[in-house]
């Protein structure tokens, strides 16, 4: 079954900053939220920094798209979401004449 796979780059972001969402069953969103603090001191001094950044992305589904079956993974800072697509058979169509009065 093929599958819709989306990828982001997230160095340095942890797996409790990122959020990934579908809105209803149409919409994918991808949500980083990042802060680094850093603190450093000595005998002399003491420093603390705080750097703080997000992102977000949406992407439509197609129609065919499996969200119950949405697989996301976190590995070397890429972000990975896997949407399957369903199995969707062809339907014959039902063709109907109407006669024009």
């Amino acid at each position: 079954m093929p599958e819709i796979e989306r990828e982001a780059t997230v160095i340095g972001v942890r797996r409790e900053d990122v959020k990934v969402e579908v809105e209803d069953d149409v919409t994918l969103q991808i949500s980083v939220e990042r802060v680094v603090e850093k603190e450093e001191e000595n005998d002399k001094w003491h420093r603390a920094e705080r750097r703080a950044g997000s992102f977000s992305r949406r992407f439509r589904l197609p129609e065919d798209a499996d969200v119950g079956g949405i697989r996301c993974g976190l590995e070397h800072g890429v972000l990975t979401v896997e949407v399957p697509k369903k199995d969707v058979q062809e339907q014959p169509r039902n063709v109907r004449c109407i006669d024009v009065a």
